[in-house]
């Protein structure tokens, strides 16, 4: 699993990380497996995509790395996973799902922009823009280019 989120964000985060930053270490998948925060899909026996769904608060949850596998693209993986990223939220009776999106401070990057579009066609809308520094200063030392977090929230009811 490991393997197929940095495989995933190797393309998304291109530029933004310097170079040798993989997305994601076995010690976080396996803590975060631990922790029940890690879905699969899996297609047959092969590993097609994950998410990692979290409670932030009492009325909000969050999905991140959501990965589907490259050869896999275009099937509707991703959109499964965040449907079933969803209804755990209402399931759990929370009321927003909330996302993050890194993306460069200063230029454009294209699978930024593919997924900026796709989260507001399926619902999300743009609450606020972070600074890594205040959400992850310890990820921003790592970082190629300066970065923010768009924070996107989706009514779970609406």
């Amino acid at each position: 699993m490991t393997a197929l989120i940095n495989e995933v964000y190797e393309v998304a985060e291109e530029g933004l990380w310097a170079t040798g930053t993989t997305r994601s270490s076995r010690q976080e998948v396996a803590s975060l497996t631990h922790a029940g925060e890690i879905t699969v899909a899996r297609l047959h026996e092969e590993l097609v995509g994950c998410v990692r769904i979290q409670q932030l608060t009492a009325g909000i949850c969050e999905f991140g790395m959501l990965a589907a596998a490259p050869k896999r693209r275009g099937t509707g993986i991703g959109r499964e996973l965040v449907r079933f990223a969803e209804q755990f939220g209402r399931d759990a009776g929370l009321d927003v799902m909330q996302l993050e999106l890194l993306v460069p401070r200063e230029w454009s990057h294209p699978a930024k922009e593919f997924l900026a579009a796709w989260y507001g066609r399926i619902g999300y809308q743009v609450v606020r823009t972070g600074s890594i520094d205040e959400s992850y200063p310890e990820l921003a030392p790592s970082l190629a280019t300066p970065c923010d977090f768009v924070i996107y929230h989706k009514n779970l009811h609406a």
